[in-house]
């Protein structure tokens, strides 16, 4: 399904949205990798694999999974034929299992997509990663390909489900970045020391920055949406609070 999928998606959307795909030849021909993009929308998991020469296994919630009633048997069937790799966030033994599919898949060889702020923006700006994207990948022992994805937060604005095709009267256009790799063989047997993590996973965000032009706001988009939610305010607001010394 997933091939089906891109030889229909591939021709709409780029003509649609003149999608421009830049730095494919980064990505390996057979080796495993984390393809590590930042996330503004859910078209985000349509643009990248369509820019990447090989299919690209995303790590999806578990709630995608596991869902009741009709909507959720549809969701589940269609992650599962599209190759997504549930992920349990809620801690513990279950996301340690979740941790070791998503290596196994990457010493077989795949590549997998990661988006390693943990959620999507709340206003398309970027936000500092969690270590997750470091621990998987010293783990399998593979490189981070940072990717940059610009113009998607206006197909799909931040906390909206709607699609759009145009901006202020203007067509939009999408562009999908493959970075350079990141050789995490540096960081090799330290992958149960947090300050390896930590260090590894404030690289790749660098990356990302740079491809994309973005600064990185110092804090945990999570903790920014769960501010706007609870007290029903802005992401301004929340970094604000957050972060009352910070100037953006």
């Amino acid at each position: 399904m997933y091939m089906q999928l891109r030889f229909v998606l591939k021709p709409l959307l780029q003509r649609v949205y003149h999608h421009d795909e830049v730095g494919a030849e980064h990505i390996p021909g057979d080796q495993g990798a984390i393809l590590a993009s930042n996330h503004v929308s859910f078209v985000d998991s349509l643009f990248l694999p369509l820019a990447a020469p090989r299919q690209v296994f995303f790590l999806a919630k578990s709630d995608y999974f596991t869902t009741p009633g009709l909507k959720g048997r549809l969701m589940k069937w269609f992650f599962t034929s599209v190759g997504q790799l549930p992920i349990d966030r809620s801690g513990g033994a279950k996301s340690a299992q979740s941790l070791a599919a998503a290596v196994s898949a990457l010493r077989e060889g795949k590549l997998v997509g990661i988006y390693p702020e943990g959620t999507r923006s709340p206003d398309a700006r970027l936000y500092r990663a969690k270590i997750g994207v470091a621990r998987l990948a010293l783990e399998a022992g593979v490189p981070i390909i940072p990717v940059a994805q610009l113009g998607n937060e206006y197909v799909q604005r931040p906390g909206s489900n709607r699609l759009h095709v145009r901006h202020q009267g203007k067509a939009i256009r999408v562009r999908t970045i493959i970075g350079e790799p990141i050789d995490t063989t540096p960081y090799a047997h330290r992958e149960d020391q947090w300050v390896a993590q930590r260090e590894l996973a404030d690289l790749v965000m660098q990356k990302i920055s740079e491809l994309t032009g973005r600064k990185i706001i110092p804090a945990y988009a999570g903790d920014i949406k769960k501010l706007m939610a609870s007290e029903n305010i802005s992401a301004d607001e929340a970094l604000r609070r957050l972060l009352p010394d910070y100037t953006p």
